[in-house]
């Protein structure tokens, strides 16, 4: 990781000045570095000993933070990792503008390795995430959603990425095609299951815990998947509750729709959810020889389950 944080460093070099300002700001917050560390993770569990693996890790990091610059944009987001957003402190013309930028030189990068396969399941997971994004525009305020729309979402917008970081790992190990889609599948899975986790933190963690703002997801109008099970789980004046929150982007109710998220069990849900997500990541590895990345690999699941932030 200290060898792809140099990565970042360097490629974030730019004659122009606001551009190094706001692509610092928000990667110097920290932030998991999930999916960077997945990737060094799968490809060092399936024998790789190259050096390309830093520099693809980077590229995930760029996209990742790229779609955060922009995802912030689109939620009028004012808090992030515990500090204020890039569009606050920025305004919303550089935080798009400096997205594009990290989302163009992860594409430079990405083309400097030279491996077609490479480019070709990064450049279709960016497309589908795009797609999830939108999708997830066009479902806002929509009391209407169930889970199965609810999971299409998470899995383009945010497992997607996941996905392709395990996926390339495999890759650039030279991996067969087996050990590939287990790979994909893994990074797949964990990423629907620390996308549900991150909803349930929306109902069951603090501003201080989780560095954003209670209640955004509310105030959005997202149908998460802890509010489609309260409004399934609840009596008739409890649904009518969160439905009215989300079709209004609501958080006046706040407070009650909480009450309600927690009193339904519909917190619970979401973490069995999650949970059986966790297990289909793990079964994914089954195939992985057995070593310390691998053993690493087995072991994130139940820290992310954990998590609350």
């Amino acid at each position: 990781m200290e060898a792809v944080d140099a990565v970042i460093a360097a490629r974030l070099s730019t004659n122009v000045a606001l551009i190094g300002q706001v692509a610092h700001y928000i990667i110097s917050a920290g932030g998991k570095r999930l999916r960077p560390a997945m990737l060094l993770l799968v490809a060092k569990a399936l024998g790789y000993q190259g050096r390309q693996h830093h520099e693809m890790a980077a590229v995930m990091e760029f996209i990742h933070t790229a779609t955060l610059l922009h995802d912030d944009v689109v939620d009028e987001s004012t808090m992030r990792r515990g500090r204020p957003t890039a569009n606050q402190n920025f305004g919303n013309p550089a935080s798009v503008l400096v997205g594009d930028f990290l989302h163009s030189r992860a594409f430079e990068m990405m083309v400097a390795t030279g491996n077609i396969r490479v480019m070709q399941v990064v450049a279709a997971a960016t497309n589908i995430i795009a797609e999830g994004e939108v999708q997830q525009l066009i479902n806002m305020h929509d009391a209407s959603l169930d889970e199965g729309g609810y999971l299409q979402v998470i899995r383009s917008k945010t497992a997607k990425l996941f996905e392709a970081s395990t996926q390339v790992g495999a890759i650039l190990a030279s991996a067969d095609a087996a050990l590939e889609q287990a790979a994909a599948v893994y990074g797949q899975a964990l990423g629907t299951a620390f996308q549900i986790i991150d909803d349930v933190l929306d109902y069951d963690g603090s501003a201080q815990e989780m560095g954003k703002n209670v209640g955004d997801d509310l105030r959005e109008g997202k149908a998460t998947l802890p509010l489609i099970v309260a409004m399934q789980r609840g009596d008739a004046q409890q649904a009518r509750t969160v439905r009215e929150a989300i079709e209004q982007g609501s958080v006046e109710q706040l407070a009650e729709v909480i009450a309600i998220v927690r009193s339904t069990g519909a917190l619970q849900v979401a973490r069995e959810c999650a949970q059986a997500e966790a297990q289909r990541a793990l079964q994914a590895l089954a195939a992985f020889p057995d070593n310390a990345c691998t053993a690493a690999l087995k072991a994130l699941p139940e820290r992310l389950q954990a998590r609350r932030n």
